[in-house]
């Protein structure tokens, strides 16, 4: 493939991520001395100053990592709660059927910043100084307007200028503009929100994990919740729903709240151990997916044929349902039930009776499996009807696909690259490997500047992940208080007998497992290099409940880039697979390092996006 990029590799340490400054920054660390997690906070934070329209201090974070020297793999959950006060009967209250996806109805407890914090005081060797200081330089001098950005703050000008104007100070210009492409991007209220974060630190104690500790006080039960809470007690704005809302989320629900471990589950797939978070994000669905499949099976079919594009689809679209069906971890004993389901959903014998739905035909149905005790399904059709409102309001922050596509499945390739090109909320992913056999892999996300508005006094919004709650006392990921919403935020790492590790991950909101399971079946059953398996045409379906507001589906879809050879196009159609062909390089923007166990570090990206970086030496 004479356009893809160069498979990087060494033996010093590997980064991949899809900002090129998160990339560099987190390799720096690496050159001085810190370790792969140190490098890991560093490129976090960096990120949410290079990326604010895809993840944010308020937002949210899934890490898993594999420490040198040790065969366990760790998950830190950053997802924060939803409030004591978000109820299904408060949103109903307030006239709603669904939980809005802007705005401040749909705050939760901002996770992020601690779960760095928590991996830097526990993994990392940096004190708070220096894993804030390359953030701190680039909010205060400014980073590069790239495409992207521009087009996101442009989309949300109108909203910032008539409904939030602590955003419009933040991010437009005294005519109400945005910043051009190429200019400089700036923020020095998070910077100084950083910097005193810093001097609590250190004024606290001289000892780093009890200055980092300071630090995570002052997130949760300091000056920033207290500017949260004051901020959330005093304002009400309008949302996605055309009404004007407050927040259910207050500083008592800051308080006191840390970043904690979750169980990592795991499946076997060709020669390898694949292991995901749990049921607090959509990890489960891709184990299950890998369940379905048979790795020697690939052995024979052409890793961009219509074949196995329609075996992994229709593989996703159960995985997804089961998704949309049982996951969740809302209500007493949630915890206990998540566990048993999850077995159930990952065991032999399910995984047996779910193959054997899988035929030669493209599925239109919404076919979760039985699980004993759940019974509650989403309103699929209700879902579909759902579809072309999703598209209109994907326009000012409602949902977090990476793009957004015509609901019309036949739509004429120009037509459907036209409508791809409108920007709207999504995810980050970096990973690095150091040279002693540290390994991090996570997906930054939520905190948009298009979806929620600028905390007075912080240069930062909240997350809204509450929109992923069902406003039903029946659902599993109902809303409720203390409930931990069902994120889409799913980083990968796959283990080799010998000790080898792979990590990869990708933005995109239900698409993640999808483009992961492409990547994964490309690369480990098929052999291919990790360059050529994720440069490969990429595909998805919208058959799913889109786990962000309004919770649209379309039945049988399948988005395919117009890389994929015309008869095998013919072929997806004659399967029955509603297609629609996009741009050449429109389908995710997957990311990964391999930590062999001769210690070779190889890191590869994508070019969709434009904007990531794989470094290694």
């Amino acid at each position: 493939m004479t356009d893809a990029r160069l498979e990087v590799f060494g033996w010093f340490g590997a980064v991949a991520s899809t900002h090129w400054l998160a990339s560099q920054s987190a390799m720096g660390v690496l050159e001085r001395g810190g370790n792969a997690f140190d490098a890991a906070v560093v490129a976090g934070f960096v990120m949410q100053v290079a990326q604010p329209h895809l993840n944010g201090p308020a937002g949210d974070v899934a890490i898993l990592l594999r420490a040198a020297g040790g065969d366990a793999v760790h998950s830190i959950c950053g997802q924060g709660p939803a409030p004591r006060g978000a109820t299904v009967s408060g949103i109903r209250a307030l006239g709603l059927d669904a939980v809005p996806g802007t705005g401040l109805l749909p705050a939760v407890v901002p996770g992020a910043f601690d779960a760095w914090m928590r991996l830097l005081s526990e993994r990392g060797t940096l004190d708070v100084r220096d894993a804030l200081a390359p953030a701190i330089e680039y909010a205060e001098k400014g980073v590069e307007v790239d495409q992207r950005l521009h087009e996101t703050l442009k989309a949300a000008a109108p909203v910032f200028t008539r409904y939030w104007p602590t955003s419009a100070q933040q991010y437009l210009d005294r005519d109400g503009q945005p910043p051009a492409r190429s200019a400089r991007f700036r923020n020095a209220e998070l910077a100084a929100v950083w910097r005193r974060m810093i001097k609590i630190a250190e004024t606290t104690s001289a000892d780093r994990v009890l200055a980092i500790e300071a630090a995570r006080d002052a997130w949760s039960d300091g000056f920033v919740a207290a500017a949260i809470d004051t901020f959330c007690r005093d304002t009400r704005v309008m949302d996605v729903s055309g009404r004007i809302h407050g927040a259910f989320l207050t500083g008592a629900d800051m308080a006191g709240w840390r970043a904690f471990d979750r169980p990592v589950i795991s499946a076997e797939f060709a020669g390898h151990k694949v292991h995901k978070c749990g049921m607090w994000t959509q990890g489960p669905t891709l184990l299950q997916a890998l369940n379905l499949l048979d790795a020697e099976g690939f052995a024979d079919l052409d890793p961009a044929g219509a074949e196995q594009v329609h075996l992994l689809t229709e593989a996703m679209k159960l995985a997804l349902a089961d998704r949309d069906a049982h996951y969740g971890l809302s209500g007493p004993e949630a915890e206990t039930r998540a566990e048993a389901r999850l077995a159930l959903l990952l065991s032999d014998d399910y995984s047996a009776a779910r193959r054997r739905l899988l035929s030669d035909r493209a599925s239109h149905e919404f076919r979760p499996g039985a699980v004993p005790g759940q019974t509650w399904r989403p309103d699929y059709a209700a879902a579909a009807a759902r579809q072309r409102e999703a598209g209109l309001l994907a326009a000012y922050g409602g949902g977090e696909p990476t793009v957004v596509y015509d609901p019309v499945p036949d739509a004429a390739p120009a037509h459907s690259r036209a409508y791809v090109e409108r920007a709207v909320g999504d995810t980050s992913y970096l990973t690095v490997a150091d040279a002693a056999g540290n390994v991090v892999s996570a997906t930054p996300s939520g905190g948009w500047l298009q979806s929620s508005p600028v905390v007075t006094g912080l240069g930062f919004p909240l997350g809204t992940r509450a929109q992923m709650m069902w406003p039903d006392e029946a659902a599993p990921a109902r809303l409720a208080p203390g409930g931990t919403p069902r994120s889409t935020l799913t980083p990968t790492l796959a283990t080799d007998p010998d000790g080898g590790v792979l990590a990869v991950g990708t933005p995109g909101g239900d698409q993640q497992e999808q483009w992961q399971l492409s990547f994964l079946v490309r690369h480990l059953a098929q052999g291919l290099p990790m360059q050529t398996a994720l440069d490969l045409p990429g595909h998805h379906t919208n058959h799913v409940v889109n786990s962000f507001y309004p919770r649209a589906a379309t039945p049988g879809s399948l988005v395919v880039e117009e890389r994929f050879a015309g008869d095998q196009i013919d072929d997806l159609r004659a399967r029955g697979h509603g297609v629609t062909v996009v741009g050449p390089w429109a389908e995710g923007r997957v990311c990964a390092v391999r930590a062999a166990a001769d210690g070779e570090r190889r890191a590869a990206v994508t070019r969709r996006g434009g904007q990531a970086l794989a470094v290694a030496r």
